[in-house]
């Protein structure tokens, strides 16, 4: 009898999970943790991996998750769903509600402000809630976009950090997904069901990231040794712990 294909995937992400929380530190004993589930694909299984690594012994973790909608921007998720989701796994969800004003032709561009606003609404929830950490559900796909977005953009060499530690407040933001590619979750996503959005934004367009994508995407086709290339120099330059 074969085994189940769900059953495989979910053992292979459970592997990666492990071994990018041991590797860089990311959980530890009494951690109060805040899931940002944003209702796609990469938030709903972090959600799935961190309320798994709760039911452990060690280290004891709780956790917790917040769901941002924004006001002025139709870009949501059926909360429902969502909340029966969480809840079968044992973890509470919360609803927050945000806005942001933004004019065109400002210098900060309405993603940004959106994502900022959202960001700043898990940072609130998660001191009131006593929380000492937020996961956020990127994976290593998005992290080595962002390397090479940093790189041919902005002249740097950077991505975001599978741990980073708040300066300016008691808070650490971890990436526990940093080790997961994309076409494997997309694929459990497929096996588990995972409810897709209902809605997406009206700012929603082509953008760097987007071609930053088709051309790693063709660097692979070209090297598939590319991603693990990448993944060394930014172990190597420290820069993915902060």
């Amino acid at each position: 009898m074969s085994a189940d294909p769900k059953e495989l995937l979910w053992r292979k992400l459970l592997r990666r999970f492990h071994e990018a929380t041991a590797t860089y530190g990311l959980l530890h004993d009494g951690d109060h943790i805040l899931i940002g589930l944003s209702g796609g694909k990469d938030s709903l299984l972090l959600l799935e991996l961190l309320a798994h690594q709760a039911r452990i012994a060690l280290p004891r973790i709780r956790v917790e998750a917040a769901h941002v909608r924004m006001e002025n921007v139709q870009y949501e998720s059926d909360t429902r769903w969502l909340e029966r989701f969480a809840d079968e796994r044992g973890v509470k969800l919360h609803v927050l509600q945000t806005r942001f004003d933004y004019t065109p032709g400002t210098k900060k561009p309405v993603c940004f402000l959106c994502s900022w606003y959202r960001r700043k609404a898990l940072f609130n929830l998660a001191q009131q809630l006593g929380c000492n950490k937020i996961a956020l559900g990127h994976h290593q796909d998005d992290l080595i976009h962002t390397t090479l977005m940093n790189l041919l953009f902005q002249g740097q060499f950077s991505t975001m950090p599978a741990l980073l530690n708040m300066r300016k407040m008691p808070l650490s933001i971890i990436r526990p997904l940093c080790l997961e590619r994309e076409e494997h979750i997309r694929a459990y996503a497929e096996l588990a069901a995972y409810e897709k959005q209902i809605k997406q934004c009206p700012y929603e367009k082509v953008s760097h990231r987007t071609a930053v994508r088709q051309l790693f995407e063709q660097v692979e086709q070209m090297n598939p040794e590319a991603r693990h290339s990448i993944w060394n120099a930014l172990e190597s330059a420290g820069k993915l712990t902060e």
